[in-house]
């Protein structure tokens, strides 16, 4: 290969990622987050099950700018000197370098390509700059590329199923169960075979007796007819009786 980028670097670095897909422009979750490293092309969620044997790396956004998994990379070429950032508990590597102009020269570590001030020991800010100081120093990259024939997206990676997202939520929706408390039917037929629940409902069925709104609660030792429900409903008071006037 010699001077020569291989082409799933060069593909890395000149993709553009996280614009919509014109493949599934509209359906919700297109926006391009993987690069196929077999196909040299970005890709969408959507597309994932037709590349789902290729090797896959997933692309994520850190401050504006393009970031892959530290251990990924690590799979694929020799991450040594490379300054990795810390997100979500996880170590990513920038792709594209971020120039930086050098303000002052002081006698901390700078990136060998842009100026940026790094940590010590790194001397690359990102992949890119990595990639253009070995091949000017040492004008052959294939030394530092690895072998890899299989490299699958995590677990964490979301992949939409063939109904769509909107779909999927709404089936769920559909099948829970939903339980408003406000309702002292709903909440007093939880458990029919509790004695505790029994009596909470029992004593909430007195408290609603005495303020003259009745509400029907149903417990498990006692079961209400209708005709009984009917008229303790219709109970009204009687009219009260004046003391006799002397």
């Amino acid at each position: 290969m010699g001077s020569r980028k291989p082409a799933w670097l060069e593909a890395l670095y000149v993709q553009k990622f996280f614009i919509a897909c014109s493949t599934h422009e509209n359906l919700k979750k297109n926006e391009k987050n993987v690069c196929c490293l077999d196909c040299c092309i970005s890709i969408c969620p959507h597309c994932v099950h037709v590349h789902r044997f290729h090797r896959l790396l997933q692309v994520r956004r850190y401050v504006y700018h393009d970031v892959v998994s530290l251990e990924d990379l690590e799979r694929l070429i020799d991450c040594t000197s490379i300054q990795a950032y810390t997100i979500n508990s996880g170590k990513v590597v920038f792709i594209k370098k971020r120039p930086q102009n050098r303000q002052f020269k002081g006698s901390g570590s700078y990136c060998t390509s842009c100026d940026r001030s790094l940590q010590e020991p790194f001397i690359h800010c990102s992949l890119g700059c990595k990639v253009d100081f070995v091949l000017k120093h040492y004008r052959d990259i294939t030394p530092f590329l690895k072998i890899c024939n299989s490299l699958q997206l995590g677990p964490d990676f979301f992949i939409p199923n063939d109904n769509g997202e909107y779909d999927h939520m709404k089936n769920k929706t559909h099948h829970s169960s939903i339980t408003d408390f406000d309702d002292p039917v709903s909440t007093c037929s939880g458990s029919s075979g509790s004695e505790n629940m029994s009596m909470m409902c029992t004593e909430f069925v007195s408290r609603k007796k005495r303020s003259g709104l009745y509400t029907c609660g149903r417990s498990s030792n006692k079961v209400h007819s209708d005709e009984d429900m009917t008229s303790n409903m219709s109970r009204r008071k009687s009219i009260p009786h004046r003391s006799p006037m002397c």
